[in-house]
């Protein structure tokens, strides 16, 4: 049984599962170096992807395709080749409790000039489905609470098992969106223009806030703020929970609550201001989880939970709420935002026909590294992992592409850049050549069984998305992977992993002591992995790129302005 999931707006993406296997999933941004959150314009590329595969979609048994904005239905417009589509949807939000797995079936996907039936079923309901259908709970048959705080709406809660899903509760009136907008009127983003639906501010706010400090009369004033207008019993908080189905007044909402709180914060460091609002954000969201499993004693069983929705990428509300101790585990997938809806459409057409049961995948089920032609001035030579680590070993930064792309958003040793923790400027080093600011933190890659060592927890953490702290005692021996707060975003590798990286990290070991490198993703700005070779030497701006056996060297070295001498510290 062949299902193909597809999700047609941002984070556009094509998967498909055979038999409860995950055999590939294509997002568009990694594919030629596209932008960041590509939509899908073109049903060409449902069938590019397949034919990747060797597959035509009349060799799919099921398409499912994910539902967006609309209360009852969503709608696509688009093109098949050059003919004009248009899709009918699931909404974004199941319309009752039981009904994760309603779905609005239609006919006209259209693809290679012929149309075939579809299934779609609420966007909330793919976010259920890969997170928990992807978790360890599914693989032990164990139920699962699963937390769904998307852009556009209220943090929800969930329970599955393997027979199906239901909704438990909404935890609180306000959309994850809210951290992207107090970044329009807060900090170095601030804006006057404040319509846009910003998908990339988020996750630079979660590094500006290192600069900060939570101040408590900064918090009240939001506390106050929130009941005023959204949770309390006043008309303004009324009338907004009224209007909860409509996503833009959603957004003017959240604009106006931080236009109210301006003039009472007059003076506030920014940087106060917003790593207050996280502080606020966090514990509002810990205690609501709590009063909502007081609320449901009656759902029994493992208290596990999954977390989705793209506030799953805040790492650091995901450990605060690992460390309330409610759970006896916490899954985040490696794709908890859009990025994994496609395969959370392919899941929810699995599980409507055998219930929520587990998927076998890989987090390196991506695209596969293209044929290319690089450019002349750069030369090749066969390269093992010992000889790449001693380049490392040198201080020199190593574009290293290997397999299949990773899943997501995070760079996970595929599609990165490689260079060694141990010189204090290599992070502004990093940050200069990726052409981010200079707070944003780059993160470790770590062989598991050292990671306690120097983190804590260090526990296994291989795709980024808990909080660390670096021990003291190590601080100053891998300083580029340091956050201004102590943190670290630790990305964890067993030694015995059959991925090339795992090996480099080895004999980066072997050769320097030290089980950990600096891991930043391999993109020019603002888009998509490199796909191949070609995309990182035609981008040029490190001098070496390691592409699946193969080192490529700059013949003429890139001349890069430094904000710190690359010493070893």
């Amino acid at each position: 049984m062949r299902v193909c999931g597809i999700k047609l707006t941002h984070d556009g993406a094509v998967a498909l599962v055979e038999d409860g296997r995950l055999v590939f999933c294509t997002e568009q941004e990694k594919r030629g170096n596209n932008p960041r959150y590509q939509t899908i314009d073109n049903l060409d590329c449902v069938v590019a992807a397949l034919a990747e595969h060797g597959l035509a979609p009349e060799d799919v048994d099921q398409f499912v395709i994910d539902g967006w904005d609309g209360e009852v239905e969503s709608q696509f417009r688009l093109l098949s080749g050059t003919a004009p589509v248009t899709l009918k949807g699931g909404p974004y939000v199941e319309r009752h409790p039981e009904g994760l797995l309603t779905s609005r079936d239609g006919l006209g996907l259209m693809l290679s000039g012929r149309d075939f039936p579809y299934a779609s079923y609420p966007h909330v309901t793919g976010h259920v489905a890969s997170a928990y259908c992807t978790s360890p709970f599914a693989e032990a048959g164990e139920p699962a609470f699963c937390l769904v705080w998307d852009g556009c709406i209220f943090p929800r809660l969930y329970h599955v098992d393997r027979r199906g899903a239901r909704f438990v509760d909404c935890l609180f009136p306000v959309i994850g969106h809210v951290y992207a907008v107090a970044g329009h009127h807060f900090g170095p983003y601030k804006r006057d223009t404040r319509t846009s639906w910003d998908l990339g501010v988020a996750g630079k706010l979660m590094a500006y806030i290192a600069l900060g400090y939570a101040n408590e009369d900064i918090i009240k004033v939001f506390g106050e703020l929130y009941l005023e207008r959204f949770a309390g019993e006043t008309e303004q908080a009324r009338r907004y929970r009224a209007e909860i189905n409509c996503p833009e007044l959603s957004l003017a909402a959240m604009h106006d609550f931080f236009d109210a709180s301006a003039p009472l914060l007059k003076g506030k460091r920014p940087e106060d201001v917003l790593a207050s609002l996280h502080c606020f954000l966090e514990r509002l969201l810990v205690e609501e989880v709590i009063d909502a499993l007081q609320r449901h004693t009656e759902l029994a069983g493992a208290r596990n939970l999954c977390i989705a929705g793209g506030c799953g990428l805040n790492i650091k509300w995901n450990s605060a709420l690992r460390e309330t101790g409610l759970f006896d585990a916490v899954w985040v997938p490696p794709f908890p935002n859009d990025s994994g809806s496609a395969i959370g459409a392919a899941c929810a057409g699995m599980a409507a026909q055998k219930g929520f049961v587990p998927l076998q995948w890989s987090v390196y089920s991506g695209p596969a590294l293209l044929p290319s032609d690089v450019p002349s001035e750069w030369e090749s030579t066969p390269c093992s992992m010992r000889e790449l680590a001693s380049i490392l070993a040198s201080n020199k930064p190593v574009v290293f592409l290997a397999g299949n792309a990773e899943l997501g958003p995070r760079a996970l040793g595929g599609r990165s850049i490689l260079a060694a923790a141990t010189s204090a400027g290599m992070k502004d080093h990093l940050n200069d050549i990726k052409k981010r600011e200079y707070y944003r933190p780059v993160a470790p890659i770590c062989l598991e069984d050292r990671a306690p060592d120097i983190f804590n927890p260090g526990t296994p953490d291989p795709y980024m998305l808990f909080d660390h702290q670096t021990r003291p005692e190590w601080r100053d021996k891998v300083p580029a992977v340091v956050h201004l707060d102590g943190s670290a975003r630790l990305q964890t590798i067993s030694r015995t992993s059959p991925h090339k990286v795992a090996e480099l990290l080895v004999e980066y070991e072997k050769l320097t002591g030290i089980p950990l490198l600096c891991n930043t993703s391999a993109n020019h700005h603002g888009r998509g992995f490199f796909p191949n070779a070609a995309a990182a030497c035609e981008w040029g701006r490190v001098e070496h790129v390691w592409c699946d056996g193969l080192l490529w060297t700059k013949t003429v070295p890139t001349q890069l302005a430094r904000s710190e001498p690359l010493v070893a510290s």
